[in-house]
Formats: structure tokens, sequence, C-alpha cells
């Protein structure tokens, strides 16, 4: 049973997108609604009732609970029969849930802080259109808007930037959706502490280009805002306030724009503004989102094109990005049969591994199932993870998913229960993908594993439990039992506790230690095909 949790802002396409997921699964959900959007959930699984129905299959599937936020809500996360909950939300309501359960299998979707950078190598007109559009296009009430553009350089200085900027957001007329001269509609309640405060209070150093006003009564129309000089590392800097105000920041260089992007706690998406080649290659080896975008507006994803979804703090769980390839399969339980030979090259940094556990105390059989592990694995990286990916072919916009290594290492947690051939697998994971990671051990298991010339940390499991509540953002996978402590860890530092049996397939094995990420770049200007940059090499 999984159960969906969409927001208010996507009253449609995210509850189906996440019913029909669990749905291709072989989930049965129920669904609990924002209380703003209960009669468009209504109208979703209407539709989706009647197709299962058409199909000879149990509409019952699909139900619609209305509940509170309360002690309804906590009865149902919560609840011993409920295997997965898909959440599209505000961290803080991913937190409360998993402090519910500590140990509940959370697919969310959260806050994001979004950035975009303009050079002075971009193309004014183009860069200024996007960036209103991204801050204020359904009044900055998506997880993806821009709500901070970061000017580099010489373009922080430019009165035709700053003079564009500003007479766009002053012709945006506020008002409700039913009335034709509205081109930015109100907010779907009246402002929550955060956004009252991005809307009222500079912060030092700040000031007013466009002061935001309150125009009714209720508080859910507002005139946009844009607040000058944003200071790195400020409140207005890495928090997230969901609706129509934007900041600007002033970085020397793009480096320290990049810094900036990247240091608001947030990963969900970000964008660059720039003809120069080289800055887009340069921004897109070091930024730090889910789905990154140059030279167009750095919202509106498009399924397939754009797979959706963060890293850091913009996510929790597993880390599959909506609509991506490996969503769906994150609702399964997976278990392997035989296993047989593939005719496939193995690295040599593997090969070398494999030949080193020859060594110990294996059975013949677990010796065959880590040489049938490796060959997955490589198989894997040559047709999925080492390679980058265009599915729509389009000639004027490049959509690329990629696989990045993860930013903070994987901690591998061994547990005294944990057998030998499980942790060589996972050694041979680290080693294909290169990606930074951490094995750790109890004292005891550590000594043991070290003499076999594994390279272990000795951590004993109180002092691990205290070390993952000290990380930000983090992967756990497990080898063995999860140790007492380590769920509830979890929680206090927005990571994820990977506790599924270890397996030789390496479509699923490899996953932790990578992120996802779509990339979508503007192959044209005005129309005229150009290469960007190297994104599809």
């Amino acid at each position: 049973v999984t159960v969906v949790t969409p927001p208010w802002n996507f009253p449609v396409a995210i509850p189906t997108g996440g019913i029909a997921a669990a749905l291709a699964a072989g989930s049965a959900v129920i669904i609990k609604p924002a209380p703003q959007v209960v009669h468009c959930a209504k109208l979703v699984v209407e539709a989706f009732r009647a197709g299962l129905e058409a199909q000879g299959l149990d509409p019952d599937l699909v139900q619609l609970v209305f509940t509170d936020e309360g002690d309804a809500g906590r009865a149902l996360i919560s609840h011993d029969d409920v295997d997965a909950v898909i959440l599209t939300g505000a961290s803080d309501t991913g937190k409360l849930f998993r402090s519910w359960k500590p140990e509940l299998n959370i697919m969310a979707e959260t806050s994001g802080k979004n950035a975009l950078i303009i050079t002075p190598s971009a193309d004014p007109d183009l860069a200024i259109q996007d960036l209103y559009l991204s801050a204020f296009g359904h009044s900055g009430q998506k997880c993806s808007a821009s709500s901070l553009v970061i000017f580099v350089g010489a373009a922080g200085e430019s009165q035709r930037l700053r003079s564009q900027l500003v007479d766009a957001v002053e012709t945006l007329i506020p008002g409700p959706g039913y009335e034709i001269t509205t081109t930015m509609n109100g907010l779907a309640e009246a402002p929550g502490e955060k956004l009252l405060r991005g809307l009222t209070q500079l912060e030092p150093g700040e000031k007013w280009l466009v002061k935001p006003k309150k125009l009714n009564e209720e508080g859910t129309l507002w005139s946009p805002g844009i607040r000058d000089n944003v200071r790195p590392g400020s409140w207005f800097h890495v928090n997230e306030c969901f609706g129509p105000v934007l900041g600007i920041m002033h970085a020397e260089t793009l480096e320290e724009a990049i810094e900036w992007q990247n240091s608001t706690g947030y990963g969900l998406t970000g964008g660059i503004h720039t003809l120069d080649n080289d800055e887009i290659d340069y921004w897109l080896e070091r930024v730090e989102v889910g789905n990154a975008y140059v030279n167009r507006g750095i919202t509106g994803a498009i399924v397939q094109r754009q797979s959706f979804g963060g890293w850091k703090q913009s996510v929790m769980g597993p880390g599959a990005k909506a609509g991506g390839p490996n969503y769906v399969a994150q609702f399964g339980t997976w278990s392997e049969g035989p296993l047989r030979p593939f005719d496939v090259d193995i690295s040599q940094p593997v090969a070398a591994q494999l030949r080193a556990f020859g060594d110990l105390d294996l059975s013949e059989e677990d010796t065959a199932w880590l040489w049938r592990a490796a060959e997955l694995d490589e198989l894997a990286w040559q047709q999925e993870f080492g390679r980058k990916h265009d599915r729509s072919g389009l000639v004027c916009e490049a959509n690329v998913f990629r696989y990045r290594p993860v930013l903070t290492p994987l901690q591998v947690r061994i547990a005294s229960d944990a057998t030998l051939r499980d942790v060589s697998r996972l050694a041979l994971a680290a080693t294909r993908t290169d990606s930074p990671v951490r094995f750790s051990a109890a004292p005891e298991k550590a000594a043991e594993l070290r003499e076999l010339g594994f390279d272990i940390d000795a951590v004993e499991a109180s002092a691990f439990a205290r070390e993952v509540s000290g990380l930000e953002s983090a992967r756990i996978r497990t080898v063995g039992s999860v140790e007492p402590g380590v769920f509830e860890a979890a929680v206090e530092s927005n990571s994820v506790v990977l506790d599924q049996p270890v397996l030789a397939d390496g479509r699923r094995e490899l996953l932790p230690f990578l992120l996802e990420q779509a990339v979508s770049v503007t192959m044209h200007r005005f129309g005229i095909i150009r290469q960007v940059s190297s994104i599809r090499a």
C-alpha cells in the first residue's frame, strides 16, 4: 500500500504521477490530498477508478481519504500496513512524517531555494524574460521558482539589465484567475511566517527595487517584489519563501556565483544565462541541483524531457526523479534467481579486486556470484549509468539525463551479522562508480574485515548514530541488520537509510552511489540553431 500526499500547487499532475507510479509497481494507493484542492483529487481518483474497472481490475485499488493534517493524518502515514509514502511538499512536512515513523519508506520532493546566474555574456532580453517568468509565474508558488538571481561582475552593474527587470516586474497585474487582465495570479492562501517576512522585512544591507504591496484584506493578493543586495548566508539567501519575491545577489566571479548557488542547503533547480560555452561547461561540472537549465527558465519541467527531483535538502528517500527511469522501480521489493555469465569486459580495477577476493574465505558459489555482480555492474554502467541519455532527441533543445557522483560520501554501515559476500559486493560497486564512500563497522567486525584487506573504519554503533545525526542529506547503505538509533538519527539530518537486501544486479545496486540529474539546454538563439555546449558529447 502506498500513501500519496500531493501538494495544492499542482493539484492534478502530481497526484496523477504518484498514483500511476504506485499502480505500475503493483501497489494499492490511498491518496490524501492537500485540503485546498480536494475536489481536484476527487476528479483524478474517479478517472483512475473508472480506468481500473474498465480493465477488469478492482477500482478499490485507489482510495481517496479526506482527513485533517493532525491525528488522522498521523494515523494514516504511520500505519503498519503502509509500505511507502509519496510526498511533494515542504521539507518540514517530510521531517514531521518521519518523526512519526523513523523507518518510514518515503519518496519526497521537497523545498527549493533556486537561483538563476546571469553573466556578462548573457543575452539581456532572453535572460530577463526567463528570470521574471521563473520568479513570478504562478506568483512564485512553485518549488522550482527562481527566488534568487545572481548577477556576475559587470552584469550586476548593467543599468539595462536592472531597468528591464524592474520594468518587466512592474508591468505584472496581480489578480484572480478569472479576470482576463490578470498576468500574475493570487496566492492560494494568506502568507505564512516565512513568506510574510520575505514580502515585508529586509535584511541588513538590502533595499527594495520593487516593494511588494498587500492588495486585499485577506492577504491573498500581493504585488511582486524585488530585494537587492542579498548577502551570502543571510536569511533570504537560505530560506524558501514560496511567493512573489525575488532577491538579487552580486558576485564578482562565476566561481563565486556557483558557490552561492550551491550553498543554500537545497538542490532542486538552478540555471545559468550565458552565451559563453566555456562558462556553460564550467557551470555544468559544478552546479549541485537535480534539474539544471541553460539559457532558459528554470520552471516547467516536462516528463521525460526533464524528469523532476532534487538533491540535498530538496529530496527525501532514495532520490529517484519523478518521471525518470528509476522512479517506479523504487516501489518494488527486489530479489534474484539464478544468474548466468555475461559476455562483457570488466574494468581493470574491478577485475583486480575480484582476483584479490580469491584469497578470502568465500565459497565457490559466492565467488561466482561476485563475478556475476561485476558483470552486471559493467552492463548497467555501459547501458545506463556511464552515459548521457536524451530520449526526446530535439534539435532545438538538449534534454540530457545523466548520473553524477554523490556529494556526501555514501555511508556503508556493516552490522555484526553482515556476510563477507555482501561486503565484497558493495566494495565492487564502489570501485565501479568511483563515488566517494566510507565503510564502517563496530570495532570487532571492523578488525575482522581489516585482517582480510578491507578499508573499514571502526565506529561503535552508538557513535555511528551520533555521526549520522550530524551529516547533511547523506545516504546510509546498511549491510545486515540496522543498528539501534540509525533511523532516528537519519531523520535529524535529512538522511536516508537504504536497508534493502544486497543484490548482484548492478541496475539496482549502483544507484545509491549516484545522483540523478536532468540538464535542459536551449540550443538556439532567436530560432537559429547553435551548438550551445558539450552537454550532448
